[in-house]
């Protein structure tokens, strides 16, 4: 009896102590390394999220429509690390971004480096395997 129990003890235990566990995306799944994109616009969006923080940048494409671009960055940590505060990016700046074309065709990069029309520049905390550290 005392073996059941105990047996009963260690498998509610163990279902306990699972943890579900999100999967993190690789960069080469989602952006293709071959494909080094530049665009210019005026930022629309800027979302300090976890894991990867976003902005949203209008672009002019050669027809003259406008698409909205979402960039993303590395972790709020690693930005914040790298000089990045929120308050530097407020809807209507000009910014140049430089980063990664999604595999799948659409208006998504992972950005490599932004500059702001002050001339300021940052590392956008790409996780590219060539992206300076």
């Amino acid at each position: 009896m005392k073996t059941r129990m105990l047996l009963l003890y260690v498998a509610v235990y163990l279902l306990l102590a699972v943890v579900p566990v999100d999967a993190h995306h690789g960069f080469a799944a989602e952006y293709n390394i071959h494909e080094r994109v530049t665009i210019q616009g005026t930022l629309t969006g800027f979302e300090w999220t976890n894991p990867h923080a976003w902005i949203h940048v209008d672009v002019k494409d050669a027809d003259g429509k406008v698409v909205n671009w979402a960039v993303e960055f590395g972790s709020p940590n690693v930005l914040y690390r790298r000089g990045f505060r929120k308050t530097d990016f407020p809807a209507g700046t000009e910014v140049t971004v430089d980063g990664y074309r999604a595999k799948n065709g659409t208006a998504t990069l992972n950005g490599r480096s932004v500059k702001l029309s002050d001339g300021r520049n940052f590392f956008a905390g790409s996780s590219a395997p060539d992206a300076p550290q």
